[in-house]
């Protein structure tokens, strides 16, 4: 009865797992607890489109599980971005050293080990220990800022109407000192021009504008917004070997910056939707993105972020990008955005309350049923390295769940010396071309330009108002000087003046 159900399983997993086009490879299926090798669970490339979700409690597994989906990506060509918020990815660039563990595991699995490290680029928001990131004003456009600023109705039109005006003025739109100098032209010298094309605005919306742009500012966002923009296409590139370019976006520095986080995560993925082809049917994804600690970007999403973040998800596949959250809990992630993630994988979960155990029994519900396995007991009890997984298989349907311990990284565990990670960075075809800020004539310089005209123009027409005052006084003197009155005042005046200094005269006799 035992083999039966063994050879049950293995006939499953085999029929489930087995696929016609490309796959890879990420761990061994187990049954009981244990693993059987040789029974290798694959993931179907044509679906990596499709998102996912890499999810666990701490210390379980699930950042490995992620190096090593992204390795075995990168060995098929195809470009990964990684966000690696505690900065422990950077391995991926070196070999593996070796283990006794490791090699216990791929014995298990029945795979060999061949330690390899990976073409990797590293970014950074704020340009620490990685090249600089940077977009303009201009490429969030109104919406996306109206977004990120959390304004009401009222103040998102408001900020349409200054990117049209800006627009329409020729005004490059940089940075936000670009975005504050507008707003400062439009309720100064420039009120009047404005009101007559475009109609009044309240000073109080532009003030509360104004106050959410220097918040956003004082997380950082200000280095963030500039120039040279990244360009899309320098994510997707191979190396000379064909091997698919994994670039690590490190934000260890912007962890307790959760504007600035979501600032970039919504204009990066904006952008690609924006300016990638519709894909069809390739076969391949274009590129693969994980979202390391995935609950930081929804956790202080606004509703209307959340709904921005939701509609891109749904959408961007069609464009052969794949987006896969990495998180502790399921539960972290919006349930809209849940329903889009085609592949699991799933580490131990931990129930310390009865929040937790509800947990663990919402997440056993989303996975597809089993006669081999309980997930919600399971949950409770994988190993280190161990996880439920199912992906999408032929014709877009769930594959049959599987306990799967996962293959080993064949890249370091562990992160570089800060000498191996300069070193990546000195060899940077990316980093000499982003490195240095370009700080072109834009709005900022232009209307600051403008306004010192203005306040030149505005001092000339008071000092010629005063000059012209001056004149009609002295006319006036002149006139009453001149006259017979004036006259007769200024003799008995002169005369006063004489008395008073004791200087007197005497007429003449003859």
């Amino acid at each position: 009865m035992q083999d039966e159900r063994k050879q049950s399983f293995i006939d499953t997993i085999q029929k489930g797992y087995t696929f016609e086009d490309e796959s890879f490879i990420i761990g061994g299926a187990m049954l009981d607890g244990e693993t059987i090798p040789g029974l290798f669970v694959r993931v179907p490339l044509k679906t990596m489109n499709r998102h996912g979700l890499i999810a666990g409690a701490t210390g379980t597994g699930k950042t490995k599980s992620l190096q090593v989906i992204a390795e075995q990506l990168s060995d098929m060509g195809v470009p990964v971005l990684l966000m690696d918020i505690k900065g422990d990815l950077s391995g991926l660039a070196k070999p593996s050293p070796g283990h006794p563990k490791i090699d216990e595991r791929m014995e298990k699995i029945g795979l060999p080990f061949t330690p390899k490290g990976y073409p990797v680029e590293f970014f950074s928001l704020t340009g620490k220990e990685g090249i600089p990131l940077r977009a303009t004003v201009s490429e969030f456009g109104p919406i996306l800022m109206s977004r990120i600023l959390d304004l009401n109705d009222t103040q998102s039109g408001i900020m349409a109407v200054l990117f049209k005006y800006a627009d329409d003025t020729e005004l490059p739109l940089v940075d936000l000192k670009d975005m504050k100098e507008l707003m400062r032209w439009v309720m100064g010298p420039g009120r009047k021009e404005f009101q007559e094309t475009y109609g009044r605005v309240s000073s109080a919306s532009m003030g509360a504008i104004l106050r959410k742009i220097v918040e956003l500012e004082q997380q950082g966002a200000d280095v963030f917004f500039g120039e040279p923009s990244l360009e899309i296409d320098d994510l997707m590139r191979v190396d000379d070997e064909g091997r698919g370019i994994i670039n690590i976006i490190r934000l260890t520095d912007i962890q307790d910056k959760p504007k600035l986080f979501s600032t970039f995560m919504l204009q990066l993925l904006a952008e690609l939707y924006a300016k990638m082809p519709e894909q069809g049917d390739t076969g391949r994804p274009e590129l693969v993105f994980f979202i390391d600690e995935a609950h930081l970007i929804f956790k202080n999403a606004t509703p209307v972020l959340l709904e921005e973040i939701e509609t891109i998800v749904k959408l961007i596949r069609s464009k052969g990008i794949g987006i896969y959250f990495v998180t502790q809990n399921p539960r972290d992630i919006p349930d809209a955005v849940l329903s889009q993630l085609g592949m699991k994988v799933q580490h131990a979960l931990r129930a310390f309350t009865a929040k937790d155990r509800k947990n663990i029994k919402l997440t056993a519900e989303n996975f597809p049923l089993s006669p081999f396995y309980k997930p919600d007991k399971l949950l409770l009890n994988l190993g280190i390295g161990e996880a439920l997984f199912t992906a999408l298989g032929r014709k877009g349907r769930p594959t049959p769940l599987v306990q799967v311990m996962m293959r080993a990284p064949q890249s370091r565990m562990d992160v570089l010396t800060p000498s191996e990670l300069n070193e990546i960075l000195h060899k940077s075809t990316l980093r000499r071309k982003y490195a240095k800020p370009v700080d072109k004539e834009s709005a900022y310089e232009i209307l600051k330009e403008k306004i010192k005209r203005a306040q030149k123009e505005i001092e000339a027409e008071k000092e010629k108002k005063k000059k012209s005052r001056s004149r009609r006084e002295k006319s006036t003197f002149e006139k009453i000087v001149s006259s017979s009155v004036g006259r007769t005042i200024i003799r008995e005046v002169t005369r006063s003046l004489l008395g008073v200094l004791g200087i007197g005269y005497r007429r003449r006799r003859y």
